[in-house]
This record gives C-alpha cells, structure tokens and sequence, in this order.
C-alpha cells in the first residue's frame, strides 16, 4: 500500500472538516513500515503536546496554593481539599473522554479537549486574589479537571495508532509527555516565587493561555482521525463485564494514583510537616514528578521486554521499601531521609505507570485468543476492548489522587503529620503486589495461561506472532 492510497480521506457529511483516514491496521508489518509508523509518531508528537499541557492545568491548583498566603484565610486541612477536587472531577471526565474519540475522531477532540483548557485557566486567573471565597475557589479548582480528562482520550486515541508489539512504548511515551506537565508547571511556579514573588500568581496563567491556543491549532493542522475507530457504546459495557478491567483499576490506582496524589500534596506536605516556605517548598516539589515522568517510558519498554506483570509486581514490593522510608522519615522528622523515600516513591510510581499500562492491551489481546479470534480479528477485538478499558482504569487510577490528598487532610487534622496517611499507602501496596501475583503470575493464574495461550498461536501468513505476556 502507498502513503498515498494510507492516508486516503474522506469528506462525507458526518465528517466533514476533519482529517479521517479510512484504512488501519498497524498489526500488517508492511502497512506499518511503509506508511503507519510515520502517521503514528506524527500523531504521538502533537498528542503529547497537548497532553503535557492538559496535566499542567490540572496540576493548576497544586501550585496555586503555594501563592496563598495568610492573606487569604484558608487553612492548610482546606487546601489538600481544594487541590483534590481536580483530581475528583477529572477522574470522573476520563470516562466520557475516552469514547469522545470514536464519537469525533482522535484528531478533532484533541482539538476540542484542548481548547476547553482555557476555561480553567483563564477563570483562575480571575478569581485568584485575597478576599474571594473558598466556595469560589472550590468551583474554579474543579474546572481543572478537565486537564486530566485529556488523559484518556489522548491514550485511547494513541492506543489505535499502535501495533501491539509497540504498545508499551508509545503509550509510555505519550503518558510519560503528559506527565511531566506537573513538574514543568511546579518549576513555574517556582520562578516566578523567586523573582517576581508569591503575590503573581497571574504570570504563571498567562504563559499557559498561548500554549493551549498553540496546542490546539497544531492539532488540527497536524493530527488525524482513524475512520476504523467508530463509535461503538457496546464497547464500554463490555470492558466494564470484564474482571480484568476492575484488577486492573487497582493496580493504576496504586501507581498512577500515588503519582498525581503526591505531585498534587508534596508542596503541601513540605510546609506542614517541615515548615517549609513557600520558595523552600517549590523548590523541591518538581523534582519527583519530573522524575516519575521522565521513567514512565522505560516502564513500558521494560514491561514490553519482560512482561508488565512482572515489573508491576516488583515495583509494588519496591514502593513498599520506599514508604518504610517515609514513615521512618516522618517519625525522626529527617527531611533529607524524607525527601529520598518520597522521591523513589515517585520514580517508582511512573515506572509503574508504564508497566500497568503495557499489560492493558495484551490482557485483552489474550482474551481475544481464548475466544478463539485470531489475525485481525482477534487485533480489532483487542484494540476495542482495551481502547474502552483505558478509560475506566484511567478513571480510577486518578481517583487515587482525590483518596491521597483527603488521606492527608484526615492525617494532619488528627495526628499533625502524614505518617498515618502513609501507613495506609504501605498497606495498600502490599494488596497491589498480592493481587499482581495471585492473578497475573502464579502459576495456575487464568491471565497467565491465556498470555501463554496467545504465544502458542500460530502467526498469519505475512504478519508476526502478536505476543500477550501481560
């Protein structure tokens, strides 16, 4: 097939003004050599890019508390719930995100999800100033939310793009661009603390406004929509029938929800249980996002080489160790011992993210097999389950910032630190690991002989053997 006769688009009614390509399958090796792997990456580019701007919104108020001082009468119990109530909202949106981009095309609600970013933060920049009410603020935060919405449709979107064999990767790398929007606004916000002071909040919205603008324009000159990814509500209700999709909504919230929890109460925890100021605070928050951004990508790719269950559960036992570091930390009040457990615990939860991720599509693809599809059948099967499935894992892995920072609230109310909140975060560990092994590694697990299944089906004539090892 030639690029050309690849990118064939069509401008029927339904979708007039869009960039539609009508035939994909990533899975043919020749397809994807000639023409898919191009369009792919083109694609994965500007998905990252709005992605990466979608977390900084909603990481918005993370930073926003860092400029409110005395002045403005909130007390530090009513901040962590001012900074979990993104994190509520745009894990609920994650779900209508997700099937947004078989309603519009992947390269249109881009565009959509991308723009609507200004609402949040044109509305902070308003209302952001001593005397306005805690309410007001509560309902500007939650406009946020819509910046971790972006998540889901960015990597189901990306998820159709790829073969699966590369899945892992380009969904770490997608995931990974996003990420680390945290940190890139947390440092921000610690320049403008440190030169302009903490009564300009202002000037950290006002370099985001063109760069959503940039965002979105270049999504819709640069990005694409898949004519095979069609609307399908079937789709959601049978990834929500599926065990698999609630074991895997456990282990994300135990690593992505630890990621976007503690990049969301770092700053915070700082200057609560360390007396932080607020220049110390953002100057040490940014560093363990960065981190657990920047290492998301190298969970896929490990978990693409090993398997994802097999990372997943040494990642689990390894968080664990960190957390004893913590609290350890916690109860001497060392801040340097403090500030390497909780930064692992970063690097460990984006390593994590990558590796819980990997094993989404070849859960599904697997499933395919043990219902007897095979070639492009059994790959449209996975790609549509999974492609549903993200959403609902990606839903309640970011519920597990919202369960964090109310952790945390709770823990400082009654104790005055955050050990008790990081007793329950070590237990919570521990049931990831078990669950990770009892499902997807023990030796009788149904996961494990369904991916050993996939591995012993005989590939199609001209196509690679599609591997499951979950």
């Amino acid at each position: 097939m030639t690029a050309a006769a690849a990118e064939t688009r069509s401008e029927s009614p339904e979708r007039r003004g869009g960039r539609w390509i009508e035939r994909w399958d990533p899975e043919d090796e020749g397809f994807w050599r000639e023409t898919g792997e191009r369009i792919a990456r083109r694609n994965l580019v500007f998905s990252v890019l709005s992605e990466h701007i979608g977390f900084s919104v909603w990481s918005l108020w993370s930073v926003m508390v860092l400029f409110m001082g005395p002045e403005y009468g909130i007390a530090p119990a009513e901040k962590f719930f001012l900074v979990a109530v993104p994190t509520l909202v745009g894990g609920v949106l994650r779900v209508p995100y997700t099937f947004a981009v078989a309603r519009f095309g992947g390269r249109n609600w881009t565009v959509i999800s991308a723009a609507m970013l200004l609402v949040p933060t044109v509305g902070a920049a308003v209302v952001l100033e001593p005397g306005t009410s805690y309410t007001t603020f509560l309902l500007v935060a939650a406009l946020a939310g819509v910046g971790g919405g972006n998540f889901a449709s960015s990597m189901t979107n990306i998820n159709s793009f790829y073969p699966l064999r590369k899945k892992g990767w380009a969904l770490g790398m997608n995931a990974g661009g996003g990420n680390i929007g945290v940190p890139v606004i947390q440092l921000l916000g610690l320049l403008v603390i440190g030169t302009a002071g903490a009564a300009h909040p202002r000037i950290v919205l006002a370099v985001y406004v063109p760069l959503i603008v940039v965002a979105a324009v270049c999504a819709a000159l640069f990005m694409d929509n898949l004519a095979p990814v069609t609307h399908d509500t079937g789709a959601a209700r049978d990834a929500a029938r599926e065990p698999h999709t609630w074991v895997m909504s456990l282990l994300y919230l135990g690593t992505f929800g630890s990621f976007i929890g503690y990049s969301f109460a770092f700053g915070l925890v700082l200057q609560n249980q360390f007396a932080r100021t607020p220049l110390q605070a953002a100057s040490l928050t940014f560093i363990g996002p960065l981190l657990g951004s920047l290492i998301r990508p190298v969970g896929g790719r490990l978990a693409d080489r090993f398997g994802g269950a097999r990372i997943t559960l040494g990642n689990f036992a390894a968080m664990g160790l960190a957390t004893g570091v913590v609290i350890y930390a916690s109860a001497v009040r060392s801040l340097p011992v403090f500030l390497v457990g909780f930064i692992a615990l970063f690097v460990l939860s984006g390593l994590g993210n990558g590796s819980t991720y990997k094993m989404i599509p070849g859960i599904f693809q697997a499933q395919a097999v043990r219902r007897g599809l095979a070639g492009e059948e059994a790959a449209a099967y996975g790609r549509r389950l999974s492609g549903a499935a993200m959403g609902l894992i990606g839903a309640v892995g970011a519920l597990g910032g919202l369960v964090i920072n109310l952790a945390f609230r709770q823990s400082f109310l009654v104790a005055g630190s955050g050990t008790p909140a990081f007793v329950s975060f070590l237990g919570c560990y521990v049931v990831c690991g078990a669950v990770t092994w009892a499902v997807y590694l023990r030796p009788a697990g149904r996961a494990r002989r369904t991916a050993r299944a996939v591995e012993a089906a005989p590939a199609e004539e001209g196509r690679r053997p599609v591997y499951a090892e979950v």
